[in-house]
């Protein structure tokens, strides 16, 4: 189906990270008309190869980020509140290792960490034994104390679509496979060229968000033909995925000889994400790959602390993602601020540029974005979408276990129960939508495994912007990890025969 593109629009904004989607629905949601244009798939990059984790960075201590910890540390609270379906809350255990970091400097870390933002709903932090249950299974004897706080995971790449989803429902044209050309300034507005599957047109903006990611510095330059002296330092961070690695429903974060913490994370029931690297990185942002190199150091940090190594072959997939970090003069890339800085340029028809930033504060970005851009749209509305359930995040007044345990499962009792809570955490209460009138199993057509359906892809595809099986194995589903290369295949030639 075609979509109608307008010729002018108060606000473009580039980019279809959780950055440039934040933007977009904050927004439309204050009354403003606004086309987003992504160059690929919405998350396509950085925003769907994170961590997956929505935190305050206890890291960041350490570098007097207070600011930045705080902000994150609240938007926790927010987001488990808007999204219950795709954040959910963690308990994160750290060992002790006297060598690398004393006691009391990790309790006074924590102290913060549980009083630097307002926490109503996660538990704060304690001390631990690592040699009873639950937390001594797969650990080396010798770790015997350990800490206990709280952070939250997150679908990042589901947390892309859902704020999407609400930008469009709020107005917002949202365009994949839609790169801008070329921009400039013109009888008091930006005249821009862009080229997507519909061809080349032509718009006119009022003002311009560029929340290009890695591209941000050449899009400012190159595509608006804006000249900037802020630089953007890029950071490669790789994370492997291997078959668990211990019981238990808790996450570790592991002190590194490096002065460096990396994650072990419970992933897709049967697995243990391990991340991230901070690797200074030079190529192409569009295709980073986790190193040999980086999958090495990530498997020896593990077995640190595991009682039977992790090792590189063990790897069932690897992914890498570029962070667009503030080139803030550090020459330590994991020094470098997290934080994110927000230029605007032109004084009557304005572009702001997103230089930096993270998934866990996108949303205070995209308000903090709006009020820089309110001077140009005196109209607008003020800030709103720190109440607004995301689109399946209302999930009848039940937190999200009670939901798909009572609610979808009375509504739909033929439902397999994985697929059911598959079904809820991608989709919250618009699981409703994914199966509509069907009566079972056998209604929900062709079954590729792993839980994944025809009709759940014809979903993605009408309702998600979905194209390719990447998109659909990878980033709308996670299917991809447990099907096999041909089940994977199958899903490419469904997908091309659904697309064409």
């Amino acid at each position: 189906m075609a979509i109608r593109i307008p010729s002018q629009v108060d606000l473009l904004v580039i980019g279809g990270g959780i950055n440039g989607v934040g933007i977009a629905r904050d927004a439309a949601g204050r009354g403003l008309s606004v086309l987003l244009v992504e160059k690929d798939d919405l998350g396509a990059h950085t925003s769907s190869a994170s961590s997956k984790l929505i935190h305050g960075g206890l890291r960041y201590l350490e570098h007097y980020e207070f600011r930045l910890v705080a902000e994150a540390l609240e938007e926790r609270e927010v987001l488990l509140r808007i999204a219950p379906h795709l954040v959910w809350p963690a308990r994160f255990i750290m060992p002790h290792v006297p060598q690398l970091r004393p006691r009391w400097m990790i309790r006074l870390g924590l102290f913060f960490y549980d009083h630097l933002g307002r926490r109503t709903t996660l538990p704060g932090s304690r001390a631990v034994r690592l040699d009873r249950m639950p937390f001594h299974a797969g650990l080396k004897p010798e770790f015997r104390h350990g800490f206990e706080y709280s952070d939250c995971r997150v679908d990042d790449a589901r947390l892309v679509i859902a704020n999407a989803l609400d930008a469009r429902a709020r107005g917002a044209i949202v365009l994949t496979r839609t790169e801008c050309v070329t921009a400039r300034r013109e009888g008091g507005a930006w005249r821009v060229a862009l080229r997507g599957p519909q061809g080349e047109r032509t718009i006119v903006a009022r003002a311009i968000a560029n929340a290009a990611g890695p591209w941000v510095k050449q899009v400012l330059n190159e595509k608006l033909g804006q000249p900037s002296g802020d630089a953007v330092r890029l950071v490669k961070g790789s994370h492997v995925v291997v078959p668990t690695l211990y019981e238990g429903a808790h996450a570790f974060i592991l002190q590194n000889d490096d002065r460096r913490v990396v994650f072990m994370i419970p992933y897709e029931a049967r697995f243990t994400l391990v991340g991230t690297t901070d690797v200074p990185f030079d190529g192409d942002p569009g295709r980073p790959e986790a190193s040999e190199e980086e999958v090495a150091y990530l498997c020896r940090a593990a077995s640190r602390y595991l009682a039977r190594p992790l090792e590189p072959n063990a790897v069932r997939w690897r992914y890498a993602g570029v962070r667009p970090l503030y080139d803030d003069g550090s020459s330590d890339p994991s020094s470098i601020t997290r934080d994110y800085t927000l230029r605007v340029d032109g004084e009557s028809v304005p572009v702001l540029s997103v230089f930096g930033g993270k998934i866990t504060t996108y949303r205070r970005l995209a308000e903090q974005v709006l009020a820089r851009l309110a001077p140009w749209f005196p109209q607008m509305r003020g800030a709103w979408t720190g109440t607004a359930a995301l689109p399946g995040g209302d999930l009848r007044g039940a937190d999200f276990e009670s939901f798909a345990g009572i609610h979808l499962r009375s509504d739909f009792p033929w439902l397999p129960e994985p697929l059911r809570h598959a079904l809820a955490r991608r989709h919250g209460r618009l699981a409703y939508d994914v199966l509509g009138q069907s009566a079972s199993v056998s209604d929900l057509g062709e079954e590729f495994g792993a839980g994944l359906y025809a009709r759940e892809i014809d979903y993605l595809v009408e309702r998600e912007w979905a194209r390719t099986a990447e998109d659909v194995l990878w980033r709308r589903t996670k299917a991809g990890l447990h099907l096999a290369a041909g089940q994977r295949e199958a899903v490419a030639r469904y997908l091309a025969q659904r697309v064409s």
